[in-house]
This record gives C-alpha cells, sequence and structure tokens, in this order.
C-alpha cells in the first residue's frame, strides 16, 4: 500500500510517499518546494502532478490525504478560503487528484490534519484531548479527541487564529481587529518589526513581550477545552526553549487562579512533518471508505 500525503501551505507546499512496513506506516519519499505566489494555484498543481507521477511510476499509489492550509468543509470536501494564496476558493481539489492519480482521497484543513499526525504519531500520542495549534505563516488549531478529530458543526472548530485578543489592534486579513492570527503569526511578524520570525525569537526581550499575546489566544483553548495536552507545531515553534520557557510561565500567570486545569504546552514531535503524517492517515481512511 502507497499512501500520498500532500501538504499545502501558504510559503510551501511538501509532498511524502508512506508505505506500510515490517515496523508500521514508514515515510519512504518526501520532496518540499517554495511556494511560487505569481505562479498560484497552477504552478503548485503542475508540481505536485509532476511529483507525484514520478512515484506512482515505481508504485501504485493506492490513496492520498491532503492538509491544505486554510478553511476546509469537510463535509463537501471543498476549499472554503485561502487567505495567503489565491486561487482555490472552488476549486475541486480533491477531485482533482482523484483524476490525476486514480485513487481516493480525503482533504482536511492542515491545522486538524496536524493534529492526527501528532496525535497518532508524535507528541500528543497517547494524551486526549489534543490541542494541536500551527505556528506558523498563519495560526490554526486542531482538536483530537478519543473518537478522532472534532470539527464542529460546520467544520470551523479550533479556528483560534481568528479569536480577538486584542480588539483595539491592527486590522487582520479576515476583517476584523486584533485577531490572535494577527498578532502573533509569521506573515505579521515580518511585516510589523521587518525581520523574520527566525530572528525574532532569538531576541529574548522581544519573545518576552510576544508570549503575552500568545498566552493569550491558548489561554482560550485551555479553559474552553481543558486539554491534556498543547502540542505547537510550525515553523515558529522550531526556536525550542527560547519560546516555550517564557509562553509556559507567561501561561501560569494569565490562567485564572483558581484554575487547576494542566498546561502541559510542548513543540511538535514530528516538526515539518506534522502535517504530513497526519495526511497519511487521512489516506488510510479515503482507502477504507473507497473516497
Amino acid at each position: 500500500m502507497s499512501y500520498l500525503a500532500v501538504d499545502i501551505g501558504g510559503t510551501k507546499f511538501s509532498m511524502a510517499l508512506f508505505r506500510n512496513g515490517a515496523q508500521g506506516l514508514e515515510m519512504v519519499r518526501r520532496e518540499s518546494r517554495a511556494t511560487d505566489r505569481e505562479g498560484g494555484r497552477d504552478w503548485m498543481l503542475a508540481r505536485i502532478q509532476d511529483i507525484g507521477s514520478q512515484w506512482q511510476a515505481q508504485a501504485p499509489i493506492t490513496a492520498a490525504g491532503i492538509g491544505f492550509g486554510g478553511p476546509v468543509n469537510f463535509a463537501t470536501q471543498q476549499v472554503v478560503l485561502s487567505t495567503h494564496v489565491g486561487g482555490w476558493q472552488d476549486f475541486d481539489l480533491p477531485e482533482w487528484f482523484h483524476r490525476t492519480f486514480g485513487a481516493p482521497v480525503l482533504m482536511d484543513n492542515d491545522a486538524n490534519v496536524g493534529a492526527l499526525g501528532e496525535g497518532l504519531h508524535g507528541a500528543g500520542n497517547g494524551f486526549r484531548p489534543l490541542f494541536y495549534m500551527t505556528l506558523s505563516t498563519g495560526i490554526g488549531g486542531g482538536i483530537l479527541t478519543r473518537d478522532g478529530v472534532y470539527r464542529g458543526a460546520d467544520s470551523y472548530a479550533g479556528e483560534i487564529g481568528h479569536l480577538n485578543i486584542r480588539p483595539d489592534g491592527p486590522s487582520c486579513l479576515c476583517g476584523s481587529n486584533g485577531c490572535f492570527e494577527r498578532m502573533c503569526c509569521g506573515l505579521w511578524l515580518e511585516k510589523d518589526h521587518g525581520r523574520s520570525a527566525r530572528e525574532l525569537m532569538l531576541d529574548a526581550a522581544f519573545v518576552k513581550d510576544y508570549v503575552v499575546d500568545l498566552a493569550r489566544g491558548l489561554k482560550a483553548a485551555v479553559m474552553l477545552l481543558n486539554p491534556e495536552r498543547i502540542v505547537i507545531g510550525g515553523g515558529i515553534a522550531k526556536a525550542g526553549p527560547a519560546l516555550f520557557d517564557p509562553l509556559r510561565a507567561e501561561l501560569r500567570r494569565q490562567v485564572t487562579s483558581w484554575s487547576k486545569a494542566r498546561l502541559d504546552v510542548v513543540p511538535a514531535a514530528l516538526g515539518d512533518d506534522s502535517v504530513l503524517w497526519g495526511a497519511s492517515e487521512l489516506a488510510r481512511q479515503a482507502e477504507g471508505k473507497g473516497q
């Protein structure tokens, strides 16, 4: 069995091929490319087709799973919105995959898919409920229970990036003000401060201020969900202890004093591959349902 896993993000896309091996599911191939914003959707689809076809020539693709960097209606398998890269709204991406590779496919928001990956293969393995947050170009959240991903009534559960943490703050791409994503994601950090998120995370004075807003957003997840563990993935999470140590201290300071809710916050164990591992699980679900 060969499963194609795809992670479509705002700054890059990644693909991997998984197979069932002696030790369980194994990643046997992987490719990652920076997103060509000018080339848009058509450029990316051409690259995906080229890479996937090369892999398919060596072994048939049994099923595919997609993690998409934007809201996805899981029930209808449609992209709802892409604010970072245009051209995806109203485009039937799963049908394109099915037509291109001749295999069943399932798609979900990348944060939900990252929650699957970390919850089954990474830092969230055995922890339920699990809240997974991707902290990268944008901010998204995924909720994993013992019954699987919790998506809510309309596939919007976990969209923590658009909580208002500073109602009088700057305008967000969503049309509101002071959203969690607007204050803390990589896209806006670079625009607001003139340095990349990677550089900013090396500045202890900046991080001390930054974690105040970061903890405000996470506090909502703690108080609403009481997760057994919070896993944070995405590029900014790679800062490691320089980010997580002050974040844990600030979160403990902010969370209501009478609350005995656990505050177990850790970086993703799978690094850049959280969504790919989750997409492999989506592919296995697609295979089982014949979608």
